[in-house]
């Protein structure tokens, strides 16, 4: 039979829709990343953050983060004949996302080509890439913290480093020693204890004589372990001593499948490319990394790293809404005008722009810390304050910035087919990894009342500022005031971290941004009570902000 000719009915004419966005340059369109990474000290390394923006906005890519989430891991226990396997089965395109992120370095450069600038080069491969598919940063960043904590233990990164800095992307579940390259992974939490990792009841049995780099057997259980493929994972684990780090891989010493057993893996809200996992440890071959019962001392410089990237990865889930609400209101028109040219939406577009101006400059100046404290115990007390109070603060305000920016794509941006779906399920994880929201405040009053130089040397990088502007000194100055009130500190500690992370983006843009983005952030963020975003002051220069956070598409 044949078959009529398609009809072209006017009811079916696409008009008023904005073009795809793909083959975009995620660097070239973002002014205030090109900055941060020159002024930061990582300009040598912008030719490969070019290329890795050209690649995380490519058509491809693109493409790869939609099938990752289409087609989430699938948890395979046994094989076909009946033998426990404990596998993770992932789509295509997730491997070429972790082939993309370990070919251009991500996890290894700072430790590979340790000169400055490297950690920073680092954080503006995380903001990059997670722009396309942040699912696949828990094992590169695991593996990128991992290599502070092998450390504590020469004769096991003596073995394992190798694969990690200067291997490939290997997705082979065979044993390291036969692998182009490695992955670690993490598992720390109980169910019992959640944050509280020393009311973990793991126990660790030495085969021999134990202590650091020797054999132990581990029986209990972990309520998370994210990225179960990995080739090994850091996990904490309690001996007659007291509570020890331990490497666990997911084969022995004679080649043979590690008793790792996964017994689920997690429904999560969001990042659901990323495989979370329950497993058990059952006479689980370890070893002991670092000094015994020294555990939490360990494996605490790997937390101290990943929150750098839970810090960051915040910020590109920002950028890139954003980027997506800037594309779709240049191209959409209503009430006779481009979106992009009405009042009330430049308002939000240029609040939102603000917000991320400030995060970059933020979380950048906290990972030029990582790279200063090779060699400065200074920078070493500002990335403990710091790192802590940019985690919290940028993770914070992700989830209501992501909701903003879907509201100006409309019903368009409620649809799966969009990326704001994905970006906005993805917008609480950060601030719940590695110490959520309380935690975190926590941690920012336990590192300045152990060592008060922390907050010294901060409000000395504030002074500038502070003596410049009356509502920087203000901030700072409430900061004390709220330290000084012992009886309430924990219940103020809140304030107290949003006051140094809202001085510190105050005194960045002061010193480096164009003045009309300084002022703007001045006005809308240091001045008055809570507001919407887009509720912005008179005066402001709107046209300057949303042009400085345009994506680079050549139209």
């Amino acid at each position: 039979m044949a078959h009529s000719p398609i009809v072209d009915l006017p009811t079916h004419r696409v008009t008023n829709q904005p073009p795809p966005l793909l083959d975009y340059d995620l660097l070239a369109g973002d002014a205030a990343l090109r900055e941060a990474i020159e002024r930061e000290g990582a300009g040598w390394a912008e030719s490969a953050l070019r290329r890795l923006g050209r690649a995380a906005g490519s058509a491809s890519i693109i493409e790869a983060g939609f099938l990752a989430n289409e087609h989430p891991p699938q948890l395979r226990t046994f094989d076909r004949y009946g033998q426990r396997i404990d596998e993770v089965e992932f789509h295509p395109a997730y491997h070429e996302l972790m082939a993309l992120a370990i070919r251009h370095r991500l996890p290894s450069l700072p430790w590979a080509d340790p000169q400055p600038g490297a950690h920073v080069t680092h954080a503006a491969m995380v903001y990059l890439l997670s722009q396309a598919e942040p699912g696949v940063l828990c094992p590169l960043v695991m593996t990128y913290a991992s290599v502070p904590a092998l450390r504590h233990q020469p004769d096991v990164a003596e073995h394992w480093l190798p694969g990690i800095l200067d291997g490939e992307y290997d997705p082979r579940c065979i044993p390291a020693t036969s692998k182009r390259g490695l992955t670690i992974g993490m598992a720390m939490t109980e169910k019992q204890g959640g944050s509280d990792v020393r009311a973990n009841t793991t126990r660790a049995t030495p085969v021999g004589k134990g202590g650091p780099g020797q054999e132990y057997r581990l029986l209990g259980h972990k309520w998370f372990c994210s990225a179960p493929m990995c080739d090994a994972f850091l996990t904490l684990a309690h001996t007659d001593e007291g509570l020890s780090c331990f490497l666990v891989p997911r084969f022995g010493p004679d080649g043979s499948r590690n008793r790792f057993f996964i017994q689920r893996l997690k429904n999560k809200l969001g990042n659901r490319a990323n495989a979370s996992s329950e497993i058990e440890y059952d006479d689980t071959y370890a070893v002991m990394v670092g000094p015994e019962a020294r555990g939490v001392r360990t494996i605490i410089e790997m937390v101290h790293h990943t929150r750098l990237d839970a810090a960051v990865a915040p910020v590109a889930l920002m950028r890139q809404a954003l980027t997506q609400a800037i594309h779709h209101t240049r191209h959409r028109g209503a009430f006779g005008r481009r979106l992009v040219d009405q009042p009330m939406m430049r308002a939000v577009l240029a609040d939102l722009a603000i917000e991320v101006e400030a995060a970059v400059a933020l979380s950048m100046r906290v990972a030029r810390s990582f790279d200063e404290s090779e060699h400065d115990p200074r920078a070493v007390r500002l990335s403990r304050l710091a790192t802590a109070f940019t985690k919290f603060w940028t993770n914070k305000r992700a989830p209501g910035f992501v909701y903003e920016a879907l509201e100006c794509l409309g019903g368009a941006g409620y649809v799966e087919e969009s990326m704001m779906p994905r970006l906005y399920r993805e917008a609480p994880l950060n601030s719940i990894w590695e110490g959520s929201g309380n935690v975190i405040c926590l941690d920012v009053l336990r590192a300045i009342q152990r060592d008060p130089e922390c907050l010294h040397v901060l409000i000395e990088e504030l002074a500038p500022a502070a003596q410049a502007e009356p509502r920087v000194a203000d901030l700072i100055a409430d900061a004390g005031a709220l330290l000084g009130d012992r009886d309430n500190l924990e219940l103020r500690a809140r304030q107290l971290t949003q006051n140094l992370a809202l001085a510190t983006q105050a005194s960045l843009l002061m010193q480096h941004a164009p003045p009309a983005v300084a002022d703007a952030f001045l006005a809308s963020r240091l001045s008055g009570g809570a507001r919407a975003y887009g509720a912005l002051p008179a005066g402001l220069d709107l046209d300057l902000l949303i042009e400085r956070a345009t994506p680079s598409t050549g139209d």
